[in-house]
């Protein structure tokens, strides 16, 4: 009950957007306690991180907490929606042998809720038991095309909603049914095909923004932030005369900026820029930024990987150079 009154304190339209998602997803916890669940897991977890990190990075408690929270945030959003993707794209892709397997049933005379029934083989995985539910509901009395449309609201999938819509008007219609699986059966195998090129003709972009973000931006700072570490050093070195005849037209002034703080504010840029180009790769190849979720932890992985590696390099390189 705790957990149901907590989920609450969410803004609406945020708890209904997570109560969306878990119920398509395979989390079998209800909705409302998960959510709320999450919320006191999220405070706790971000209060340890703030009285842990606040005071290393020199930042208020608050903004370490609210910072903390909201990432975690994030990440449980983004795990949800990869999980409601990853079950959608794997209907998706059987579902074409599946209305092909159901269409070759019903030429062989069995009835409608029998060759769908029929159809559920174990290869088909998540679909085969949701055919398998609906043939249960059938055989409590519940009507095919109800249970039928009742696969939409566990399976979020713009080709499977549109595809049990049209079987659902055949059946109600009392069209020709196995033509009808038979066709979309093969328009979706075409447009799997057309997905496929489209992704060919845009990998150019999408190495472009790997390349630039991945590889470039990181060798860069790693090069900056190095030469600020030495700007630093030999300016503590120069020695101005205190007392001369000639009035020399520079100042040389200590450089208050510090190495540790420039090398925190280059791994927030890093991560936030590999996060922000993660939702541009997935915009570019799916038309939906959300669907370049599952790219962020790769490229950041590969960013931060690179700046160290590049630091390590140069210092490695130069570092007798300069004494370091």
């Amino acid at each position: 009950m705790g957990y149901h009154f907590l989920s609450k304190l969410y803004p609406k339209k945020i708890r209904q957007n997570y109560i969306s998602l878990i119920q398509y997803s395979n989390i079998r916890i209800h909705p409302d306690r998960f959510v709320g669940f999450m919320l006191i897991a999220s405070i706790g977890l971000s209060l340890a991180a703030a009285f842990q990190f606040a005071s290393k990075l020199d930042l208020s408690l608050w903004v370490a907490f609210f910072a903390a929270f909201f990432l975690i945030q994030f990440v449980v959003y983004t795990w949800i929606y990869m999980q409601v993707t990853k079950k959608a794209r794997a209907v998706e892709r059987v579902l074409p042998d599946a209305l092909q397997q159901m269409s070759s049933n019903l030429r062989a005379g069995l009835t409608v809720d029998n060759a769908l029934l029929l159809s559920a083989r174990p290869e088909f995985g998540i679909f085969a038991k949701e055919i398998e539910r609906v043939g249960k509901e059938v055989t409590i009395g519940r009507t095919i095309d109800s249970a039928l449309l009742n696969i939409v609201a566990h399976i979020k999938s713009e080709k499977l909603e549109k595809t049990i819509l049209l079987i659902v008007t055949g059946i109600r219609s009392g069209g020709e049914l196995a033509n009808l699986l038979e066709q979309t059966a093969r328009n979706l195998r075409n447009q799997d095909l057309t997905d496929q090129k489209i992704k060919s003709s845009v990998l150019s972009y999408v190495i472009f923004v790997i390349a630039a973000v991945g590889v470039g931006t990181p060798l860069l700072y790693g090069l900056s932030t190095f030469l600020i570490e030495i700007l630093k050093k030999v300016f503590a070195q120069i020695q101005m005369p205190t007392s001369s005849q000639i009035d020399i037209p520079i100042k040389v002034t200590q450089i208050e900026l510090q190495p540790d703080f420039v090398i925190f504010y280059t791994i927030v840029s890093l991560i936030t820029t590999s996060i922000m180009s993660s939702f541009v790769i997935g915009a570019i190849i799916k038309g939906k930024g959300k669907e370049g979720a599952k790219y962020i932890p790769l490229l950041i992985l590969l960013t931060l990987s690179i700046f160290f590696l590049a630091r390590a390099g140069i210092s490695l390189l130069l570092g007798d150079l300069f004494n370091f």
